[in-house]
C-alpha cells in the first residue's frame, strides 16, 4: 500500500483500534480517519497523540462517508460493543451487527477492502472445537449475547454474493497488552492482576466450579495485541497482492497455545520480581453459566495462507506489559 493511502480505523479510541492506528503510524501511514465515540474523556490518552487526518463521530460516520470526497483505501472495522456482561441483545445487534453490515455495503459498493473484528466468543463452550473452518459457523453456540452478536454478523457475511474485493473477519481470541486501561471490568487478567498485586501484594482468581478444571487452571489462548495489530498490518500489505494461497473468510486469531490463569498471573508476579501469591475466591453467578473454560485458536488457516510471523510467548508478552507500559504508566 502506498504511505498517502487513506485508512479508515473505527474503535480508534479503544484498546485494539489505537494500537492499530500507533503502529500505521510507526509505519509511516498518517492519512488515517478515526471514528469512535470520543465523548469519554478517560480514553483520550489513546488517540490524543497520534496522527490522522480526520476524526469523526461513530454515529456520523455513515453520515460523512456520503458527503466526503476523500477516496477510502482500506477500511479496518476494530469498533464494536465488547461487554460480555452487556445482555441486552439490542445494544449488541445494533452496534455488532447492522452498523457492521452498513460498513459491508458501503465497501462493496466502492470496492474498499475490509477486515473486521470477530470474536473467539462465538465458538461458545467449544463443543464444536476452535477451527476457523466456514461449515460450522451456522451451528455454532455463543455463550452470551456479545458473541451471539459477533457469530451473526459471520454468519451474514459468509452468505453475502456481493462482497468487498478482499475482506477477512478476524476471531480474537483473549488479547492483552497497553491501551486497555479503560476496559475496567473487561479489561484483561493482567491488567487486574498488576493494579491488585501493587495494592495488596497478591492477586485472588476465581475458583473452577467444574470438576474436569482444578482452580487456576482455566484455559485461554492468551494473545498479545502487538501481534494482533501485526497481522491486521500484514492483511493490509496482502490486499490487493493475492498469494494464491489467500481465501476471503474468517480467520482465527490467537497464538495457537492455550495457557492456565496462573500461568497469567505467575508471569505478571515474575515481571514485578515478586513471589506468587494468589487467592481462589468464587466466580460471580452471573457469568458463571457463560465462562468458557478452555479456547485454543486452531491456526493453520493464517499460516497456510502466507503469515509466518513468530508470536509472542506468554511470558514475553506479559514482560513487556508489565515491564514497559503498566509500571512506567506508559500507552502504545
Amino acid at each position: 500500500m502506498d504511505k498517502n493511502s487513506n485508512i479508515v480505523v473505527t474503535g480508534a479510541a479503544g484498546f485494539i483500534g489505537s494500537a492499530l492506528v500507533q503502529y500505521l503510524n510507526e509505519k509511516g501511514f498518517e492519512n488515517i480517519i478515526i471514528v469512535d465515540d470520543f465523548s469519554r474523556e478517560d480514553k483520550q490518552a489513546n488517540w490524543v497523540n497520534k496522527q490522522y487526518i480526520d476524526l469523526i463521530e461513530r454515529d456520523g460516520f455513515f453520515e460523512w462517508l456520503s458527503e466526503t470526497s476523500t477516496k477510502i483505501d482500506f477500511i479496518f472495522h476494530i469498533g464494536a460493543r465488547t461487554d460480555t456482561t452487556e445482555f441486552d441483545y439490542s445494544i449488541h445487534e445494533k452496534l455488532n451487527v447492522e452498523y457492521t453490515q452498513k460498513i459491508w455495503h458501503y465497501c462493496t459498493d466502492k470496492q474498499i477492502p475490509l477486515v473486521y473484528a470477530s470474536s473467539a466468543a462465538t465458538y461458545g463452550d467449544g463443543e464444536l472445537g476452535y477451527k476457523d473452518d466456514h461449515t460450522i459457523v451456522n451451528d455454532l453456540k455463543p455463550l452470551n449475547p456479545y458473541g451471539v452478536s459477533k457469530n451473526e454478523f459471520d454468519k451474514w457475511a459468509l452468505q453475502q454474493t456481493k462482497t468487498p474485493p478482499f475482506w477477512a473477519g478476524l476471531k480474537f481470541f483473549n488479547v492483552y497488552g497497553p491501551n486497555e486501561y479503560h476496559k475496567a471490568r473487561m479489561a484483561s487478567v493482567i491488567f487486574h492482576a498488576f493494579h491488585q498485586i501493587k495494592k495488596t501484594g497478591m492477586m485472588k482468581l476465581f475458583r473452577s466450579h467444574r470438576p474436569d478444571f482444578k482452580d487456576g487452571q482455566q484455559l485461554r489462548d492468551f494473545v498479545y495485541v502487538k501481534d494482533v495489530i501485526k497481522v491486521c498490518y500484514w492483511l493490509f500489505e496482502t490486499a490487493g497482492q493475492p498469494t494464491g494461497k489467500w481465501q476471503n473468510g474468517l480467520y482465527n486469531l490467537g497464538t495457537g497455545q492455550a495457557r492456565s490463569f496462573e500461568d497469567l498471573v505467575k508471569n505478571t508476579f515474575t515481571a514485578l520480581d515478586l513471589a506468587a501469591n494468589i487467592e481462589f475466591i468464587d466466580m460471580p453467578e452471573d457469568i458463571r453459566d457463560k465462562y468458557q473454560y478452555f479456547t485454543e485458536a486452531d491456526m493453520n488457516k493464517l499460516k497456510n495462507a502466507g503469515y509466518s510471523d513468530k508470536f509472542y510467548s506468554l511470558e514475553e508478552g506479559v514482560s513487556d506489559y508489565v515491564r514497559n507500559y503498566l509500571s512506567q504508566e506508559r500507552f502504545y
